[in-house]
Order: C-alpha cells, then sequence, then structure tokens
C-alpha cells in the first residue's frame, strides 16, 4: 500500500483558523512543517520544485496564521523562521557572514499600503511624512552572493539556508556578467544577486539538450540554478548564465547612504544592474512601477515574478532591522502565480481528426506557472469575437486580434488561455480576425452547422490534415497503442505515402521490410528498430472491440463511450450488423442504440453516418479484414473491483497499462483516466505524480501495482 502523504493527514486545512481547536492547530501545523520543508528542499536544493509558488505561499500563509492564532503552538522547526534549503551533497559550505535571509510577500496593492503603514509606525513618522523607497523587478533566478577582497573575487556561495550556503566559486568565475577584479572598492565587498537564464539562451539551450538527448529544462529558473549547481565546472561554462547584482552583505565602508546611490556605485564597479530600478514616493508610486513593469514582462527578455520594494534611506533601513527572516525594511510584491500578459503574434489554424477549425494563439513566451508558455488555445470564432457558448459577451466584449496585448492564463495541467485584452494598448490600425471559411490544408469549404460551436473542413478524407490526426488517434494510448509507431512516424509515413489509411499500417511489414525500400534503411532506422516496430504491429493485430471502436476516431465516440457500445454488443459482428442496418432517428437498431446508458442521438447519429459513408466504411472494411477483433468476455460480477471507479497511474512494471484496463475491465470495473471524488482506487506505479497527489488529497484508496494484483487475485 501507497503510504498516505502529509496532504492526505491534513483534514482541518478547509477550516478557517478560528475554527480550529488547539489540537487540530497543533496537528496542522506539523502537516505544514513537513510540506514546507520539502518544498523548500525540492526547490532551493534540488531544483526540482513539485509545487507551484501559489501553493508554496498558499502553505506559508497558513502556516503563519495558525501560528498568530496559537503562538504558544510555534514550532520549534517552524517555516516561519526558515529560509532556503539544507546545502547539497558534494559542494563545500561557505558560512554568511550576514545571513541572506527571504522577503515578505505582498499579493495586493492593500498588502503594499499596509507594508508602509508598519514602516511608519515603526519609525514613529506620520502619514504625511517624507518616505522614499526603491522598485525592482523581482528576478526568478537562483540568489549568489559574491566575495571579494582588495578587489580580486575570493568566493562565491549560494543562499543554502541562509546561514550556510554551497561553494560554487569555481562555477561563478565562468559568468561573464561577474567581474573577477573590481577597482575603486572597499577593501571587503560581498556583492549579492540573482543568477539567471535569458529566454533566448534558455530556448537556445534547450534545443542543444533535445538534440544530444539530454535533459530538457522546464524553465528558465530551473536551467539557471541546475546550471550553476554543477559540480563540474566546466559544464557550467557552457551555459549562458547571467547575473543582476541588486544588493549587498559584508561591508569594509558603506557604498553610499541610500539604496537607490548603492545600486549605481555597483553598476560603476562593473556589476550588472536593472535599469527597471526606481525611487518611488510612497505607496501609490510603488504601485504604479509595479503595474508598469507588469506590462513589461513579456517584453524584459528573462524571467520575473514580481517587483521588490525597499526603504531607500540606508539609515532607516539599518532602524527598521530583521526580523527572523525577513527584513522590515524590505517587501516582495508578487505577481499571480498564474497569470501573465504577453503580446498575441499570430492566429494560426489547426485542423483537426474531425475536421474542426481550431484557432491557436501565438505568444511572445512568458512564464506563467512554473513554465514558459508560447501557445493558449482560442476554442473557436466566437471566442475571438467576444462572445460565450451561451451567445453572452464575455471579457465584456473585447474581441481578440492579433498583435494585442493579452492576459494568458494557466492553473495547474490546464492549456494555456485568454482571460483578457488590454484594449488601451492596441494598436489604432489593429483589424479584427476574419476566421476563414474554407480549410487552410485543402481548400474545402468550412461549415458551421446549426448548434455547433465550431467551424467544420468537408474535405473528408481528401483533407490531408484529418487524414493524418485520424491516424495519430488510431495509433494513440486509448486505441492501439502500438509501441514505437506514434505520432512522429504515422506523420513521416504518411508524409512519404507509405501509409494512408489504418488498414495500411499492418501491410508495412509486406511492403517495406525488404526489397529496394526498406524501413531499416531510413533516416533514424536500423533493422532492429524495423523489426521491433513489424513486431509491435503485429501483436496488435487481435484487439478488443473497445479499443477498436475508438480508434476509428468517430466523432463524439471517446474511450469510455467505445466501451460502453462494445460490453452492449458484445462482437463486431453484432456492431457492425446494428450500425449498418441502423436509420438515423428510427426503427429498432435506433432505439437500441439510443437506449444503451451515456449513448444519446448526437453520438448515434455521428456512428451510424461514419458506419455507412461509403469511403469511410471501405477503409474500416479493409481494417478489420487484416485484424482479429476479440470479443467482449462476460463480466464478472462478484470481483472485489466491481463497479468501481479505477485510475492507473506512473510506470507499471508487471504489465502494460493496456493490460491492467483490460483486465479491471473485465473484472467489472470502471476505468477512468482522470481522478475525481468518484474515485474508489489509485493504482499508482514508480513516477506517480499529481494525479497521486489529487487522489491523497480526496482520501482516495491509493495502492501500488503489487498490492492491486494481490485483490484481483493476479499476484
Amino acid at each position: 500500500m501507497v503510504q498516505k502523504t502529509h496532504t492526505q493527514q491534513n483534514d482541518t486545512a478547509h477550516l478557517s483558523v478560528d475554527k480550529l481547536s488547539a489540537e487540530q492547530a497543533e496537528k496542522e501545523l506539523l502537516v505544514l512543517a513537513k510540506q514546507l520543508s520539502a518544498a523548500n528542499t525540492a526547490y532551493h536544493r534540488d531544483d526540482t520544485p513539485d509545487i507551484s509558488d501559489a501553493e508554496y505561499d498558499q502553505l506559508k500563509r497558513r502556516n503563519l496564521a495558525i501560528e498568530n492564532a496559537f503562538p504558544a503552538l510555534k514550532r520549534s522547526d517552524s517555516p516561519s523562521d526558515q529560509v532556503g534549503g539544507e546545502v547539497a551533497d558534494g559542494f563545500g559550505k561557505i558560512q554568511h557572514v550576514i545571513r541572506m535571509l527571504s522577503l515578505g510577500n505582498a499579493f495586493t496593492d492593500e498588502d503594499v499600503d499596509d507594508f508602509d503603514g508598519r514602516v511608519r509606525k515603526f519609525l514613529g513618522l506620520g502619514s504625511d511624512a517624507p518616505l522614499l523607497y526603491t522598485a525592482e523587478p523581482k528576478i526568478d533566478g537562483l540568489s549568489l552572493s559574491i566575495r571579494y577582497e582588495h578587489g580580486r573575487l575570493i568566493q562565491a556561495a549560494t543562499r543554502g539556508d541562509g546561514a550556510v550556503g554551497e561553494n560554487v566559486t569555481a562555477n561563478a568565475l565562468t559568468i561573464a556578467d561577474i567581474p573577477q577584479e573590481i577597482q575603486g572598492a572597499p577593501d571587503v565587498l560581498e556583492v549579492r544577486g540573482e543568477v539567471y537564464m535569458s529566454h533566448a539562451d534558455f530556448e537556445a539551450l534547450n534545443e542543444r539538450q533535445a538534440s544530444i538527448g539530454a535533459k530538457v529544462f522546464a524553465n528558465p529558473r530551473n536551467a539557471a540554478a541546475g546550471s550553476l549547481r554543477q559540480l563540474d565546472a566546466t559544464i557550467t561554462k557552457t551555459r549562458p548564465l547571467r547575473f543582476f547584482a541588486y544588493a549587498w552583505g559584508d561591508l569594509s565602508a558603506p557604498l553610499a547612504d541610500t539604496q537607490f546611490k548603492a545600486i549605481q556605485r555597483l553598476s560603476e564597479l562593473g556589476f550588472s544592474t536593472n535599469d527597471l530600478t526606481a525611487k518611488c514616493d510612497g505607496p501609490k508610486d510603488m504601485v504604479a512601477h509595479y503595474h508598469k513593469i507588469e506590462e513589461q514582462r513579456a517584453t524584459l527578455g528573462y524571467d520575473i515574478d514580481g517587483v521588490v520594494y525597499k526603504v531607500d534611506d540606508l539609515d532607516l533601513q539599518r532602524r527598521l532591522g530583521f526580523r527572523s527572516t525577513t527584513p522590515r525594511w524590505a517587501i516582495a510584491h508578487k505577481f499571480p502565480a498564474e497569470l501573465a500578459w504577453t503580446k498575441l503574434e499570430a492566429i494560426d489554424i489547426q485542423v483537426g481528426r474531425t475536421g474542426a477549425l481550431s484557432p491557436v494563439a501565438r505568444l511572445a513566451p512568458v512564464t506563467v506557472g512554473g513554465v514558459v508558455v508560447s501557445n493558449a488555445t482560442l476554442h473557436n470564432e466566437d471566442y475571438i469575437l467576444g462572445v460565450g457558448g451561451d451567445g453572452n459577451p464575455i471579457r465584456d466584449g473585447r474581441d481578440i486580434r492579433v498583435g494585442d496585448w493579452v492576459q494568458i492564463y494557466r492553473a495547474g495541467d490546464v492549456i494555456p488561455k485568454i482571460k483578457d485584452v488590454d484594449i488601451a494598448r492596441r494598436d489604432q490600425d489593429a483589424e479584427p480576425y476574419v476566421f476563414p471559411d474554407t480549410c487552410p490544408e485543402c481548400g474545402s469549404a468550412a461549415i458551421r452547422e446549426e448548434g455547433d460551436a465550431v467551424r467544420r473542413c468537408t474535405g473528408g478524407i481528401i483533407c490531408p490534415a484529418q487524414v493524418v490526426e485520424k491516424l495519430k488517434h488510431f495509433v494513440s494510448r486509448g486505441a492501439f497503442d502500438i509501441d514505437g509507431l506514434g505520432a512522429k512516424q504515422v506523420e513521416q509515413f504518411y508524409a512519404d505515402s507509405w501509409i494512408e489509411t489504418p488498414a495500411d499500417i499492418f501491410t508495412l511489414r509486406a511492403r517495406f521490410g525488404d526489397g529496394m525500400q526498406q524501413l531499416k534503411n531510413r533516416e533514424g532506422w536500423g533493422e532492429k528498430s524495423a523489426n521491433n516496430v513489424f513486431d509491435a504491429i503485429d501483436e496488435k493485430r487481435k484487439i478488443p472491440l473497445g479499443r477498436l471502436i475508438f480508434s476509428l476516431g468517430i466523432r463524439h465516440v471517446g474511450e469510455s463511450s467505445a466501451n460502453l457500445l462494445a460490453n452492449h454488443y458484445s462482437s463486431w459482428g453484432n456492431f457492425e450488423t446494428a450500425m449498418t442496418s441502423a436509420q438515423i432517428g428510427e426503427g429498432a437498431e435506433w432505439d437500441e442504440l439510443t437506449g444503451i446508458d451515456g449513448v444519446g442521438a448526437v453520438m448515434a447519429t455521428s456512428l451510424i453516418t461514419a458506419m455507412q459513408q461509403d469511403a469511410e466504411r471501405a477503409s474500416i472494411d479493409r481494417l478489420v479484414a487484416e485484424i482479429e477483433v476479440q470479443d467482449v468476455v462476460a463480466v464478472k460480477t462478484d470481483s472485489p473491483v466491481a463497479g468501481k471507479i479505477v485510475v492507473f497511474t506512473g510506470t507499471l512494471e508487471k504489465m502494460t497499462r493496456a493490460e491492467a484496463k483490460g483486465r479491471a475491465e473485465a473484472l467489472g470495473a470502471k476505468v477512468s483516466g482522470s481522478v475525481s471524488a468518484k474515485t474508489d482506487i489509485l493504482v499508482a506505479g514508480p513516477g506517480a505524480g499529481s494525479k497521486a497527489k489529487k487522489a491523497a488529497d480526496l482520501g482516495v484508496e491509493i495502492m501500488d501495482e503489487d498490492t492491486w494484483l494481490a485483490l484481483i487475485g493476479d499476484a
């Protein structure tokens, strides 16, 4: 049995803090301490964050709120008193002369007002007293401390846990933005800043990594952190790292009397500083500069996740001092974690297997929710016009045009979407987008039927996009799932006219196994890989009825509905006879088909149309002639999993995912691809990720593969 996570045990997370008993508060503080400690290690030490910034911030706020309500219960290992993560094995350790602390966070304009109020109260300043701040972009990279003595770089260290960092001196010496010698500096100067990677350099690095089969990075922050924290400095030298200086630690003499002048001094000494740093007269100016930087976020060429405000007068900073882990004189105003503004550079139309014309936004790349986003769905032509599915306006009726500045949102694993449009930044000559009424792939008319939100190509089998997408669907995981024959190979074989219909896949060995044109002689293939794919194709000549029905790519027929049909008709012969004989809207076959729970008139019409269309039916008949369709075996209703909803995730080691699903369904279970409150069992193999976390949150029973096999009697 998979061990329950700490998230599972947090049964009070849904309660407001004022509803907690002391016992509940103590228990939740323990859970939060473990969760946040693990998150700190994943982010700061391992460079592999496993929760979003928004989730992390939410946990920290919850922890602080409980501590404030129950101060006597604050733990000795409280996350409120921690900075960063522990030093990784393999690096030498460097003790920071002055601790590298983190910053408190602001999430709203009101939080900025509150910060200013706390500063003034501590200093005894009235609301009308002058008080200047600096505001600068918060770079999303890895913090670095660089120590100079008598003008020479002698050591560099990561933040680590704030008190002790990792010795990355050799690596820092390879970064061009970091001078190895400086003139005119204090005898002791510890410069602090952020190591980062530009968007262009990040993209080029990932292309190089992919070309040699090496790890690709999720975002520039992970790439920068992973590159700086290499045990081999020669690897760091090949990575395009950059450095912004924005602070200092140990000093033998002051740099200046204000924050702004001190940053200017660092620039004069040869360090890269951010030219968006500005002086602000109070919260109103600070927030205005925040929104100014937010508008430029997508064009900066590097990632930022907020704006940092600091009291400008260094004497006042000294008076304000520090809390246990944060300075009183600074705060980070974070951008919404799942939102970002960027420019819409183009709208492309993609054609799917059912002929649907789907508009896709091509964006200036921007990091949203920890992922670099360059594309977003635009749904359909109404969505672009500013009309919702119910016919009512969305975005207050604002349409979307090429060249617009748009707000992107992405939550969890959801495909990025456009939330809003900034009309004020629209070019005067921007023209409304005209949705095409012909297919961009084959030139056939693209029509929109009454009641359908989607415009569709009428080209059918003459449309190459539809043919390729149907072939991709045919070999997908829920369909034939042929090992070694995926979307890329299908595109390749179709482009060379090797396969045009599903039946062609099963004659590949006969046509290209030997002779003048052999698969093994193609670029990227060899004798072993060619034979492997031929064998994999042959292994799938026997196919369950439900998988065959799903593989046909008939509109409105998903994986679960295909299995409903298979369970009802039991054999291909029964199904084929019924679909051939049925008349849309009337007759015994129609009544039987629409009487199946889960099959409505729309799906039934689509099924009958596909099975009675001459060209499509001929393609299906050629396919069935090449394979053996397995009848549905009567379900065992007395099995321990009969009627239960089961989800498989991670890597199964003793059977394929398809075999596991087939076995579960044969025992009367319903197999789902996603976790919900209705899920009864999650079978988690190695590498289980978000599904396991969601199941844990919902209290779903989680078991490993061995426990599952024992449960169903296959151990």
